[in-house]
């Protein structure tokens, strides 16, 4: 995850340049599930309204959250699916809340009633997200259901409402890029904590709607307003934040805005840029998914590191006898082409990696995700 409001911060208010993150444990993306109430177009899962078999068990979950706690994950964020349709997913809660995890719940939201609000609240998520694709005509499209986006607004504005910190999360494609203006309007009146701007990833039935990614152009058309945005909620004191994920050139492309609007930080910002480190798949960010397989991250879902019934999280992560792993903990890491030959490889650490993989079936070919120009990267 890109935190752009950080970086806006460093543009007004420097600090000192630090060592570049490691963080104890990586962060744990978990799929508890993966029945879920809509079938959305972009959905890595591919989830369904039905039941799926094999699942973990209350009892296997709660086995692997006390590994988790011991190899030191810092961060559970509990999806599915719909997390909220598994009938032990509150007591979960509790338990990564009672190991002294940092615990969030990513939902869309359409299941969040009035009593749902207030057991999400007691729960004491430390965040909680919730997908919005567009406006109202936009959304409901993209989640095929009449009438989402009023349940999952409605479902921002109870959890809002009871203090909870939400979040927005969109996915860019070029059916719905005329509406993050509108969108990013609607977050500022409706009080919204974060936003979320991810980048369409190719897995899933994402990956199968591949023609439908927003063009280079509409991409940077994209970052140019969210920055502008940001910059705006900055300089008017406005706590807002905003994120970007599942495209690390956006640290690149940064460089680049700040240079033309604020050359004196350049030199500071590209420091703090590289202090981040770019892409963390495989490194400081994790998935397990309703199986108990575990994955790079959520968009590796066709590429399992094994499996938490047969050995611990603890002894998968680490293990870079398995050739991806071993590229995706490797600095620099073995990428070819243009990302290669990429002044700014320090910076976005040869991005996710999985759209090379998907479009090649080398997951160390240039990204063709990059929007940047030759020129750019140079």
């Amino acid at each position: 995850m890109f935190r752009i409001s950080q970086f806006m911060q460093e543009v007004a208010e420097p600090t000192a340049i630090g060592p570049i993150r490691k963080p104890p444990g990586p962060v744990v993306i978990w799929n508890l599930i993966r029945r879920c109430n809509l079938t959305c177009k972009h959905c890595y899962s591919i989830s369904a309204d039905k039941d799926f078999s094999g699942e973990l068990t209350t009892e296997e979950v709660f086995r692997v959250m006390d590994d988790l706690k011991a190899f030191k994950v810092p961060a559970l964020i509990l999806s599915g699916g719909e997390p909220l349709l598994r009938p032990d997913f509150f007591e979960i809660a509790a338990k990564s809340k009672a190991l002294g995890i940092y615990t969030a719940l990513s939902s869309n939201g359409t299941l969040i009633d009035e009593a749902m609000s207030r057991r999400v609240a007691s729960a004491d998520f430390d965040y909680v997200g919730i997908s919005l694709d567009g406006m109202w005509e936009t959304h409901d499209k993209f989640r095929r259901m009449v009438g989402a986006f009023d349940k999952s607004l409605h479902a921002i504005r109870l959890c809002r409402d009871l203090g909870l910190k939400v979040g927005v999360r969109f996915t860019l494609t070029q059916d719905n890029f005329a509406d993050l203006p509108g969108l990013l309007e609607l977050i500022e009146e409706e009080g919204v904590d974060r936003f979320y701007f991810s980048h369409l990833n190719y897995a899933g039935r994402g990956n199968k709607n591949r023609k439908d990614d927003a063009q280079h152009r509409m991409t940077r058309e994209a970052m140019n307003l969210l920055f502008d945005t940001c910059w705006r909620h900055q300089t008017q004191g406005l706590k807002k934040e905003f994120t970007s994920g599942n495209n690390d050139a956006d640290g690149v492309y940064l460089l680049h805005w700040v240079r033309e609007k604020f050359p004196e930080q350049a030199a500071h910002i590209e420091a703090k840029l590289r202090q981040w480190g770019g892409n963390a798949s495989g490194v400081n960010v994790a998935n397990i998914d309703n199986l108990g397989n575990v994955h790079p991250d959520t968009m590796w879902w066709h590429y399992t590191l094994g499996n938490v019934r047969e050995r611990p999280f603890s002894t998968i992560w680490p293990d870079i006898s398995d050739p991806l792993m071993a590229g995706l903990k490797q600095s620099p890491r073995p990428v070819k082409g243009r990302c290669a030959s990429c002044a700014y490889l320090g910076i976005c650490n040869g991005n996710t990696r999985v759209r090379a993989q998907q479009t090649t079936g080398d997951a160390w070919a240039e990204d063709p995700g990059c929007y940047l120009t030759d020129e750019e990267i140079a």
